[in-house]
């Protein structure tokens, strides 16, 4: 099945609205972004527990917001910072193309292919009913996998390069799960921006 319409973006997916733009910023704004956030973002590491064993979470983890609301997940609750300059740069570029207005940036580290986020969506009830996510990409390709809850030959991969932008709406969250797996590859840091309304 061609995922891609002739413009290479839309995805052609059952019970979802995806919209993937390989080129959001250019390679060397990408990479600019890349060096300050690894730089400045003051990344953490929590614990998660998964069928009631705790480990640490195979990432590193930032949250900043609008406002003072908590983001929780997996059983961890996060606490936002105030944006940064270069977030609130981010976040109006982002808004702007999706004439949508985010609240909330939870930043990823994926420091190896040992680094990953199993399947899951983003379904929780602080993320309201349809919600919009906008997925932001700096630094190494990783393989984002997604997979139909009730129809089982709906899988796919795509790549997500560097200065890339995929957009997830409608009801995708409830019909779809996502995943970044690991990888034996060699592959160097990725750091993930998502955007998302509480």
């Amino acid at each position: 099945m061609d995922l891609f319409s002739t413009e290479k973006t839309h995805l052609h997916l059952p019970n979802a609205e995806v919209l993937y733009i390989p080129n959001f910023y250019n390679p060397d704004k990408a990479d600019a972004y890349f060096q300050h956030l690894k730089a400045t973002i003051p990344w953490q590491q929590d614990d998660i527990t998964i069928f009631g064993k705790t480990y640490p979470q195979p990432r590193l983890t930032a949250l900043f917001a609008t406002n003072t609301k908590p983001y929780s997940y997996s059983n961890i609750t996060m606490v936002p910072k105030n944006l940064t300059e270069e977030l609130k740069l981010i976040k109006t570029d982002i808004e702007d193309f999706c004439n949508h207005e985010f609240t909330t940036i939870l930043l990823n580290l994926y420091r190896n292919g040992a680094d990953s986020n199993g399947w899951h969506a983003d379904n929780e009830k602080t993320l309201g009913t349809n919600p919009v996510i906008a997925s932001l990409s700096f630094g190494a390709i990783r393989t984002f996998h997604f997979k139909h809850r009730n129809i089982s030959d709906e899988k796919y991969k795509l790549n997500l390069e560097s200065g890339s932008l995929l957009i997830m709406k409608g009801e995708m969250q409830h019909f779809w799960l996502h995943q970044i797996a690991k990888t034996k590859r060699t592959v160097n840091e990725r750091i993930n921006l998502t955007f998302r309304t509480l």
